[in-house]
């Protein structure tokens, strides 16, 4: 039959005529296809101590100086002027022209580990894996502002329509996941109702194949919507119908070859594999001792279910996962608001550590920790700290990363970052680098130049923390 005669049909008739004999043909090929989908690299130029990623995202931007990062000198200037040295001329988000007084650390900190690393007494269970951990007090980053500064940890750029790092390592990698995307991203939300939103764009494709992008799931209700057939669809219908329409889109693309078709293809083809796979992943019911380790209750929606189906996304062969926790921009009430955190998150990044060391998946798993931007050491409005760029912590763990370190340091005050200066560049090119990827060669050409996640401004590999 001439394809074109095809093509000019209607669908409805088509499909109504030739759909067993379509869905048997492309049954086949879908059976073929359901493997591990490759990525663009095909042999990797460094060793690849990471074979996936775990990242963290703390939205909000947690304050390093209640967190990871010991400043004695600030809680002596409590209440004193910030030295005007520090700050003239500097980029302050909302203190601009405001009286800035120092604002000292609001809890005390404990020291923990074989090397009594320093950090903030809340988080007593992610000091009892520290030696598994690399703290990095020294980071800096480009933005001030939550959406751009997302942006920026995302995508290496503060403007929208770059790829996100996951799409990135999706599409040099691939993922071995067959019956999952490759890129999965989950989120939460904390007692203390600051719901910054998260946008899609976040976790986009931007330049790249659209089929890289993240997949978002649901932790509370149904993970994907519109994932059960309607009434009165079997599975084999549905498969019969999505595999005939996948032949014409197929036909299609032997005519256009447009990378958008053959994402639609393969788009088709992963729901209708996920709707088999995501009920069953999502089911943590069957944990038992897992629940316990990590404090949570099967369908609560919380950081710390996240971080378990985290493990069982990894499990399963996804490559980069992505978990956002919300309710960490404390303009106000930092004191309580990092208590509230600590409670939410400290167990559950424990037991996600020691789960995947249990499992034998540490030694080729990189964790990251990371918000979007630090906290000013000067106060807001009496008990909160403004949004700064000069000065986080972050922390990666697992994959090759030296455990029980700390890289970089900030002044006295924790205003800048003033002792191995790190930038989000560096961080992706270190991540890509674990991946076993040479961030510098691992390009995609868009308008007429070489784009890369780590970017053109010099950056590096973040050596001093690779084991």
């Amino acid at each position: 039959m001439n394809p074109f005669s095809i093509a000019q049909q209607t669908r409805r008739a088509f499909l109504g005529g030739t759909s067993k004999g379509l869905g048997a043909v492309a049954l086949a090929s879908l059976m073929d296809e359901a493997h591990a989908s490759p990525g663009v690299l095909k042999t990797l130029p460094l060793p690849q101590k990471a074979k996936r990623v775990i990242w963290l995202t703390m939205a909000g931007g947690p304050s390093h100086l209640e967190t990871f990062d010991p400043k004695p000198k600030l809680a002596e200037m409590h209440g004193k002027p910030m030295p005007e040295s520090m700050t003239k001329g500097q980029q302050l988000a909302q203190l601009q022209g405001k009286p800035l007084n120092c604002f000292g650390p609001q809890h005390p900190f404990a020291k923990f580990g074989k090397n009594q690393i320093e950090i903030c007494s809340l988080f007593p269970q992610i000091g009892s894996v520290i030696d598994d951990i690399c703290l990095i007090r020294s980071m800096t980053t480009d933005a001030i502002n939550h959406d751009p500064a997302h942006m920026f940890m995302n995508t290496g750029s503060q403007i929208a329509g770059r790829p996100s790092m996951g799409a990135w390592v999706t599409y040099g990698l691939g993922t071995e996941a067959a019956d999952l995307p490759g890129f999965v991203v989950l989120t939460s939300l904390g007692k203390g109702g600051q719901n910054q939103p998260i946008a899609a764009r976040q976790w986009s494709s931007g330049f790249l194949p659209s089929k890289y992008q993240g997949v978002q799931l649901r932790a509370k209700g149904d993970p994907v919507l519109y994932l059960t057939n309607p009434g009165g669809i079997s599975r084999e219908q549905q498969n019969a119908d999505v595999q005939a329409i996948n032949a014409l889109n197929k036909q299609r693309n032997a005519l256009v070859d447009d990378p958008e078709v053959a994402t639609r293809i393969a788009q088709y083809e992963m729901a209708f594999q996920m709707q088999a796979s995501v009920p069953d992943l999502m089911d943590i019911s069957k944990e038992g001792k897992s629940l316990e380790l990590y404090g949570c209750q099967p369908g609560d929606g919380s950081f710390a279910s996240n971080c378990l189906l985290a493990r069982r996304l990894a499990e399963r062969g996804v490559r980069f996962i992505q978990l956002y926790h919300k309710d960490w921009d404390h303009h106000g009430g930092v004191k309580e608001g990092v208590a509230l955190k600590a409670e939410e998150i400290d167990r559950a990044c424990m037991a996600l550590i020691t789960d995947l060391k249990q499992r034998g998946m540490f030694e080729d798993t990189l964790i990251v920790w990371a918000g979007e931007f630090g906290r000013t050491p000067m106060s807001q409005g009496g008990s909160g700290r403004d949004h700064h760029n000069k000065a986080m912590s972050v922390w990666l763990a697992g994959a090759g990363i030296q455990g029980g370190i700390v890289h970089g340091a900030t002044d006295d005050l924790g205003y800048a970052a003033v002792e191995k200066i790190t930038t989000v560049h560096d961080l992706h090119a270190t991540m890509l680098h674990q991946l076993g990827i040479n961030h510098e060669a691992f390009t995609f050409k868009f308008q007429g130049l070489d784009a890369r996640l780590s970017g053109v401004e010099g950056p590096k590999v973040i050596k001093d923390i690779l084991a």
